[in-house]
């Protein structure tokens, strides 16, 4: 046991001495780095050249990009592969109600690859300033009607530097006469707005419509659910995602993120405020009865206070049974002026008035129970029972709480297929954030979902199968790991080597079986003969055993046979003797002299 416990202090040793030469090293290369690089390039250049065939990893496989190309029919596609922003509008407007020196959207936009990555070639959308307003547009190939075909909006958003304020939703502009793509801005008008969105540790992800009011002609936001979705991996891990929103003729949507549904629902029923406005609404001019009695309980008022009730009673009375503890000093105040106090040097009794010394504690009470007048303590009062108040009974009279009554609706329509939106010509971008390098690409806008589908496949998937095929695997994983924080080799030493040895430890650590060579120096017999004597042994005496129980039973048989013989010879002599006497009665009946006179 003593040896166990040494081998796990040795292995924490070594861990400890690990990572101590480890920060040595990394010390004593920051100060001879230039020497040890004169001195040692051939050396390693031959190392290198000597190991690369046997010690080199093996490469990833390599994922070649090449720019998605629509394979149905699309209202709007855009990979940006080309390296410019042909066909993007970028605003010069302003916003109103802003100051003039951050009321321009003159935040920069770029087309640039992505920082870390692993297609070259794909390039994509880059908001490259933080803090300013920034707004950029592009018009559809024909404007969208909403008809009889579902509407697939689609796009890639990565966060290279993360995001602590600000969105990346998309915006579809609304057909109208008015629309100037290049005076975009905050007011103009939109027919959805769609995706993610964070502020502090609130995650979004947006799909709001605005919806026309048939009566008024007014629009009016409705907005989603919030997902029950956790979002925040999507904002944090700087990986691409890919955002999906599908809105279906029979009013149903979905979105996805990265291929997976993490919303659905029906533009009737779960859109916040409701599409269509309740039937009847209460009626605002109606007001309650001054008699209306909402109280369902009241004082009784039959109730009369007992004449033993008194309500001057205190709640706390003097313990009469008290009884002042020996020792109690009167005379002595708690608290006494400091006798080691002195005047300061510069007080003033004209400015400051008269000095007196600080108070502290009186000594003298401190070995006694207390000073001062002596006060009995308080206690309940037993008689106290406040001020008397009636009991409450049901109220007979209760009506129940007030409402005012319901009238129709005069503002009341009902419209079942809001799917039907105002057409959109045009897809914009208008966005502030805090944070810069919001990386934008492979946007589409169609009808079929298998169209959008192989449009992810060559953009996203691409992405998502180079990161896949770049990303080290565990164990590399846990090395570079334990590069930047040296104190993880003593943790893998002590997870992973120290239960392994001390298995091996155990299991081989049984009582050593002497050689043949010291059997043969003390003459004792070796195990295998040792066993056959056993065996022999056993067998012998198993078959002595056996021989006894033969024995016993002959034995047992024999006495048997003896006993049955005695008993037959003592019945024959019993018989004998009874032979001889019952034939001298019989010889003595047969005499004359015994015989009976015969009667005539």
């Amino acid at each position: 046991m003593e040896l166990k416990w040494l081998v796990c202090v040795t292995l924490l040793a070594l861990g400890i001495l690990a990572v101590q030469a480890h920060d040595m090293d990394e010390d004593n290369d920051a100060d001879d780095v230039v020497d040890i690089e004169d001195d040692l390039d051939d050396g390693i250049e031959e190392v290198e050249e000597s190991k690369s065939e046997t010690s080199s990893p093996p490469p990833a496989p390599k994922v070649t990009y090449r720019p998605p190309i629509p394979t149905g029919e699309v209202y709007f596609a855009e990979s940006f592969d080309k390296g410019t922003l042909d066909g993007w509008i970028l605003s010069r407007a302003k916003k109103d109600d802003t100051d003039d020196e951050i009321a321009k959207y003159d935040g920069k936009w770029e087309v640039q690859d992505m920082k870390e990555t692993k297609l070259p070639g794909d390039k994509g959308l880059v908001m490259v300033t933080r803090a300013k307003h920034h707004a950029i547009s592009s018009k559809l190939a024909k404007p969208f009607v909403f008809d009889t075909k579902p509407l697939i909006i689609q796009y890639e958003v990565n966060f290279q530097n993360g995001i602590e304020c600000g969105g990346a939703y998309v915006k579809l502009l609304s057909k109208t006469p008015e629309l100037n793509l290049d005076q975009f801005h905050d007011k103009t008008p939109y027919t959805i707005m769609f995706g993610p969105d964070k502020c502090g540790e609130d995650y979004k992800l947006h799909f709001i419509f605005r919806h026309k009011n048939p009566k008024t002609g007014k629009y009016e936001e409705k907005h989603a659910k919030r997902p029950d979705a956790d979002l925040k991996t999507y904002f944090t891990d700087k990986k691409t995602h890919l955002y999906t929103l599908v809105l279906n003729p029979d009013n149903s949507f979905e979105i996805l993120v990265d291929q997976t549904v993490v919303n659905s629902g029906n533009l009737l029923n779960d859109m916040s405020p409701p599409v269509n406005p309740p039937r009847e609404i209460e009626d605002p001019n109606d007001q309650k009865p001054e008699d209306w009695d909402e109280r369902p309980k009241i004082p009784d008022p039959d109730a009369v206070k007992p004449d033993d009730w008194d309500e001057d009673a205190p709640a706390k009375i003097a313990d009469e049974n008290a009884v002042k503890p020996e020792g109690w000093l009167d005379d002595e105040p708690e608290y006494v002026a400091d006798p080691d106090a002195e005047k300061p040097e510069d007080w003033d009794e004209d400015m400051d008035g008269e000095w007196e010394a600080p108070q502290i504690a009186n000594p003298k009470c401190e070995t006694a129970p207390g000073c001062g007048t002596w006060q009995r303590p308080m206690i309940d009062n037993p008689n106290y029972k406040g001020k008397w108040k009636p009991p409450m009974i049901d109220n007979v009279n209760y009506q129940g709480i007030w409402k005012p009554r319901k009238i129709p609706n005069p503002d009341f329509f009902e419209d079942l297929e809001p799917f039907k939106m105002t057409p959109f010509s045009a897809v914009g971008l208008e966005l502030w954030s805090m944070t810069s390098d919001i990386f934008f690409d492979n946007f589409i806008i169609c009808t079929e979902r298998a169209v959008a589908d192989d449009w992810a496949s060559d953009g996203w998937g691409l992405k998502k199968a180079a990161d896949g095929a770049a990303e080290p695997g565990v164990v590399g994983q846990m090395m570079a790991a334990a590069e930047e924080r040296p104190w993880l080799w003593v943790v893998y030493i002590l997870t992973v080597a120290l239960p392994v040895f001390l298995v091996v430890l155990f299991c081989c650590s049984g009582k050593k079986q002497p050689s043949a060579a010291e059997y043969k120096k003390t003459d004792a017999p070796q195990p295998d003969v040792m066993d056959d004597e056993k065996e022999e042994k056993d067998k012998g005496e198993k078959e002595e055993e056996e021989e006894e129980e033969d024995a016993n039973e002959e034995k047992l048989g024999s006495d048997a046979d003896l006993g049955s013989a005695s008993q037959e010879e003592e019945e024959e002599e019993e018989e004998e003797d009874r032979k001889p006497a019952s034939e001298e009665e019989e010889t003595v009946n047969r005499s004359p002299r015994n015989r009976k006179p015969r009667k005539d």
